[in-house]
């Protein structure tokens, strides 16, 4: 092999290696706790809507803040308040909440919120496996 080669095969190597250690952050969902033990990291976390609180939302006073409370995988229960431009309006309907953020205090401040809705063909293999 010439030299070039080597030193291509090698700068390649370094750019792979730096591509996967900078997304292998984003691969895995966290809890509450885990984002309470660092605050000042944005932590991405998946739970469920505590159907039991209100979502709060209020248009007239400001257009994107929303306030609800979101259970994590380990049963942890905290309040969210998210504020950006996406409507959360189908809230209510998702299965899970994925939200990236972090804690500030008892309370997960996020920028991020992704809703996991319920698949539409979901019925249609409940009926399937029911045949």
């Amino acid at each position: 092999m010439k030299k070039t080669h080597v030193v291509l095969l090698i700068v390649l190597a370094a750019a792979v290696a730096v591509i996967f250690s900078r997304f292998s952050d984003f691969s895995t969902y966290e809890t509450f706790a885990s984002a309470a033990q660092e605050p000042q990291k944005a932590i991405k976390v998946v739970g469920i809507l505590d159907r039991s609180q209100p979502v709060v939302h209020d248009p007239k006073k400001d257009t994107e803040k929303y306030s609800f409370h979101v259970t994590d995988k380990k049963g942890e229960t905290h309040e969210v308040i998210y504020v950006g431009s996406k409507s959360l309006y189908d809230i209510e309907k998702s299965e899970n909440i994925v939200m990236t953020g972090k804690m500030d205090g008892q309370v997960f401040r996020c920028s991020d919120v992704q809703l996991k809705c319920p698949s539409k063909y979901k019925d249609k293999e409940q009926l399937a496996q029911q045949s």
